[in-house]
């Protein structure tokens, strides 16, 4: 055995240890650990954007052990075991991966591919195939909206529903803001032209969220750039405020707005 299988079965064994051993290991379900492995996959997305490669070591490894935990609790049911969860994803892989290893479908020939759009495209249609079902099913109603709105809008362009070039698709964003100005620029609104205004604000942000597709920017990337970016900005005007003996809440929007300008020369 190799230094990664040697190591793979260590963690297999603790895993075994602390089921049998841990009273909190030996109390947890799938559905217990759910919320868990969200927050640890945000976690190992705080280490990407750090780009803290020794936390993301160690992030890698937590969500690693979710996936052992669950195929643990999984095999006590009768139900799989990590080997079949691996088996299973080799088997995808080369199912998904004619221009590697054939299609079967075609005597074992390999898919000719131009570039990486074409191997997206070719694993979209074989997702397809394998569920035959909508081509939005692969999205999870659990993800983040904005990163929901982005992937149902690459699953759509699988199939051919998509805009011709980026003009058209700021037309779009353009017309969208329109109509939510139209709601916005009013303060006698009923609450049915509340809940109108909510959908056009909505019809709004999947608009933008598209034309980002189009610019090959990830929306949800730089959005969380500019949260960031905020709270470093608004930490830093705190701090000013406080060596200056003052607190924000006391200050004048016009006093604030000077220590904002302070705060953006240091974060651009």
């Amino acid at each position: 055995m190799n230094d990664a299988q040697i190591a793979f079965g260590r963690l297999l064994k603790i895993m075994d240890q602390l089921r049998e051993q841990c009273p909190w290991d030996k109390r947890q379900t799938i559905a217990s650990l759910r919320l868990l492995t969200i927050e640890e996959t945000y976690e190992l997305a705080d280490a990407i954007d750090e780009n803290d490669m020794k936390l993301l070591k160690e992030e890698i490894g937590d969500i690693l052990l979710h996936m052992v935990f669950y195929s643990r609790i999984a095999s006590e049911q009768y139900s799989f075991d990590i080997t079949d969860v691996i088996n299973t994803l080799c088997d995808k892989l080369i199912r998904r991966h004619p221009h590697i290893y054939g299609d079967p479908e075609n005597g074992g020939e390999l898919v000719k591919v131009n570039s990486d759009k074409d191997v997206k495209h070719n694993w979209e249609q074989i997702k397809m195939k394998e569920r035959k079902k909508s081509v939005l099913e692969g999205v999870p109603q659990s993800l983040p909206s904005v990163v929901k709105a982005y992937r149902i809008q690459d699953k759509a362009k699988q199939v051919g529903f998509e805009w011709e070039n980026k003009q058209e698709v700021w037309m779009k964003v353009e017309e969208e803001l329109q109509e939510f100005s139209e709601y916005a620029s009013r303060d006698d609104l009923s609450a049915e032209e509340k809940n109108k205004m909510e959908n056009e604000f909505g019809d709004l942000m999947f608009s933008l969220i598209n034309f980002s597709r189009f610019l090959e920017i990830d929306p949800e990337a730089a959005l969380e750039k500019t949260n960031k970016k905020f709270i470093a900005r608004f930490r830093m005007m705190e701090e000013i405020a406080e060596k200056q003996n003052m607190k924000l809440k006391n200050m004048t929007l016009s006093e604030m707005d000077l220590l904002w300008n302070q705060a953006k020369k240091v974060f651009q």
